[in-house]
This record gives C-alpha cells, sequence and structure tokens, in this order.
C-alpha cells in the first residue's frame, strides 16, 4: 500500500524549506497543499515554491491554474487521488496549510447538503440588511465550534454555514466532522478527525509549530520580505480581478483597501500582518484536534527522518523516485 506523508502547520512555520529537503532525502514527489499556490499569477503574496526549489523536486499544484479557473477542494481531493493512484512512486509527501484541502484528501469531502434557493436568497437579504457582523454573531451563538475556525471576514463561508444550520437544524460543524444528522452528539473517538471514505494509502500526519512569539516574528518578517520582492506590484497586476473569491485572501484584499484609497500603504501592511497572525491561530485551531497529527518542531529535521523511516520501515535510499 502505498504512502502520503502529510506535512502540516501554521503559515510561516517553515513547511515549504522543510518539505524540499525530506523529499530530496526521500527522493518523493510534492503535493502542494496550498489553496492560492495553485494560481499562476500569485506566486510571491502566497509565497510558492521557488523556481530554484521547484527545480529541485517535483511538485504538483503549484501555480497550474488561472485566477479565472474555478477549482474547489473536492476538486482538488479528486486530482490529488488520482496522482496518488496512477504515480509510480509508493510515497508522497503533501505540503501545505490548507486546512480544507488537507482535510478533503485525508478524509473526503463531507456530505453537506445543498441549499436550496428559498434559503440562499433570504440569507442573502439578511446579509444586505443587518451586515457580515451581525451574520457572525449569529454563528458563534448557533455554531460555536465552527466559528472558532471560520474566516470570519469572508461573508461566502459565514453565511453558507448559517444556510446549513437554518436550513437543516443541525450545525454545520455536525456535517464536516462526519456526524450523523439523526445522531448529532456522535462523534469521533481519541479526538481524531473521522475517515468517511477510506483511501487506499497508508497517511501518515507530521505537524509543525513553533512558539507562539516566534511565529509572530516571522509573520512579520516575511510580509516586510514579500513587500520588498514586490507584492505592491504583484497585487496591482491582479486588482481588476479583486471581485474573484481566489483573491479574497490576506496579502491582496489588504492591498486593494489601499489602491481604493481606504487605507495608507502603511497600514495595508500592517493589517496584512495582523490578519496573517490571525489566520495562524485558526490553523492551529483546526490542527490541534486532530489527534493523528505527530507534532515537531522544524528544527527536529533528524527526528522527523527517524520518524518517517520507522514508520514506512525502509531506508531514504530505499524510497522509489
Amino acid at each position: 500500500m502505498k504512502t502520503l506523508i502529510v506535512l502540516l502547520g501554521p503559515t510561516g512555520v517553515g513547511k515549504t524549506d522543510l518539505s524540499i529537503r525530506l523529499a530530496d532525502t526521500f527522493h518523493i514527489p510534492i503535493i502542494n497543499a496550498d489553496s492560492r499556490q495553485i494560481f499562476a499569477e500569485i506566486p510571491i503574496g502566497t509565497a510558492a515554491p521557488s523556481a530554484g526549489q521547484l527545480a529541485k523536486v517535483k511538485h504538483y499544484f503549484v501555480g497550474n491554474h488561472r485566477l479565472t479557473d474555478y477549482y474547489s477542494a473536492s476538486m482538488f481531493e479528486q486530482d490529488v487521488l488520482q496522482l496518488i493512484a496512477q504515480h509510480p512512486s509508493h510515497t508522497f509527501l503533501m505540503s501545505g496549510g490548507s486546512m480544507m484541502y488537507i482535510d478533503a484528501v485525508c478524509n473526503g469531502i463531507d456530505d453537506i447538503p445543498t441549499v436550496d434557493d428559498e434559503t440562499r436568497r433570504w440569507m442573502k437579504q439578511r446579509l444586505a440588511d443587518e451586515g457580515l457582523e451581525a451574520l457572525v454573531e449569529e454563528l458563534r451563538r448557533l455554531d460555536p465550534e465552527h466559528y472558532e475556525v471560520v474566516d470570519r471576514q469572508n461573508p461566502r463561508r459565514v453565511v453558507h454555514a448559517l444556510e446549513i444550520c437554518h436550513m437543516t437544524g443541525q450545525t454545520y460543524t455536525s456535517f464536516r466532522k462526519g456526524r450523523s444528522p439523526l445522531n448529532p452528539q456522535q462523534s469521533t473517538p481519541n479526538n481524531q478527525h473521522p475517515t468517511p471514505h477510506p483511501r487506499p494509502f497508508n497517511i501518515l500526519k507530521i505537524g509543525l509549530n513553533r512558539e507562539r512569539e516566534e511565529l509572530y516574528d516571522r509573520i512579520n518578517r516575511r510580509v516586510d520580505q514579500m513587500m520588498a520582492q514586490g507584492l505592491l506590484e504583484e497585487a496591482r497586476r491582479v486588482y481588476p480581478l479583486r471581485h474573484l473569491n481566489a483573491l479574497n485572501t490576506v496579502g491582496y484584499k489588504e492591498l486593494f483597501r489601499h489602491f481604493d484609497g481606504e487605507w495608507s500603504l502603511d497600514e495595508a501592511v500592517e493589517r496584512i500582518k495582523g490578519n496573517t497572525r490571525r489566520y495562524m491561530r485558526k490553523q492551529l485551531t483546526w490542527f490541534k484536534r486532530d489527534g493523528s497529527i505527530h507534532w515537531f518542531h522544524p528544527d527536529e529535521e533528524q527526528e522527523i527522518i527517524h520518524f518517517i523511516n520507522e514508520k514506512l520501515q525502509t531506508n531514504p535510499s530505499q524510497t522509489e523516485k
């Protein structure tokens, strides 16, 4: 049976550099699990692997789509399953921090009901009449667990969760966690995410984390580095496409407000740093609920290699390309 090693962790922790070294050590390809790095037009703001890194190790799903392409976690799930099934390698390294994409591959997309037209129109009108803040507060009351991890500045995601709550009488979380709507108290033991869709490969999850203040500092410095690399110009190039969901993400939406005259450039940059730190905390909240993740500090590279070797019961030189 094949093995999928999943290297995950919050933004700025150091996944990219370590994934390159691990993939090189084990002679295995990397599957990118960052939902924004798949878009070719925005490599700076998404901290996509450099040309040198891409040349060193074979990567999949980096810069392979345009911003105008529709792409989803469900499509990513199917693409990755097909790749693993058809690729000659017996071992793969999936690296990234996009929670929904990782869950889609490891657990499968949950059977979340389709929202009916009446509920969709009603919630759209409520968003226009009451505003996002009121709906976020309602989500906190109806589904406090999803409230903790959802992007509360993203109207589409907040509204969709409330649509499910009102239409089904169940929490959005109950569907995301694979609980039966007939038995919402049913949960997965051992604090692990469920696996409602069995996979024809083994999954080995490795989490990376650092001290909180160290992560904050790395995030702040990385934003400064992105600006030095040309993030402002990159955002200006894609500004005409700002209505696309792919650009409703940290780094671009703040600069778009600068272009609109709402914020100074300095304020926009500070907002990017603050929102990135906030997103980092949400990622950790999500990941910490998965008891199947084995956690390491990124500097513990030899320990991680030893851990993988033990699980694979093989030497790096024996891993197939």
